[in-house]
């Protein structure tokens, strides 16, 4: 299944690398409480755990951190929701800092002065915005929540 995700013509045909050339997505521009924050943003990236049926050897290898047989793969989308890229076929317990890094060595191409939105699992650097490590975010609108 991953193998379709990283060939053509779902990968040849879907994902299309986004570039400061492209014009901003409606959804952003339009959204006062995000455009002057995020107007650098390209998108957003994560790693995604596909369950796999692996031969016997490399189930160590496969073995995710929640237990599981898959293959960690790491995909970036705009906020148009169309793939901006695809990474496939690493081992389940690679962690999505290991893949990322591997990505921008090779093919991942983010233009200077432009980020990718992640969670904490990502490096901290100049290419990706991460939440900081330690802060509680939206405390108070969950518990605002639960009275309703």
């Amino acid at each position: 299944m991953t193998h379709a995700f990283a060939t053509a013509p779902f990968f040849t045909k879907f994902v299309k690398q986004v570039t400061p050339d492209d014009p901003p997505s409606s959804y952003l521009s339009n959204n006062p409480k995000l455009w002057p924050y995020f107007n650098r943003a390209l998108g957003a990236i994560d790693g995604s755990h596909i369950h796999l049926a692996a031969p016997s050897y490399l189930h160590t290898a496969c073995r995710n951190r929640k237990g599981y047989i898959s293959q960690n793969c790491l995909f970036s989308c705009s906020f148009n929701f169309l793939f901006t890229y695809a990474l496939t076929g690493w081992e389940g317990s690679a962690a999505d800092a290991r893949i990322y890094e591997d990505a921008i060595t090779s093919d991942l191409i983010i233009p200077d002065g432009w980020y990718l939105l992640a969670d904490a699992g990502f490096p901290h650097c100049d290419k990706l915005l991460i939440p900081y490590r330690g802060v509680r975010y939206h405390l108070a609108e969950w518990g605002r929540a639960n009275v309703r």
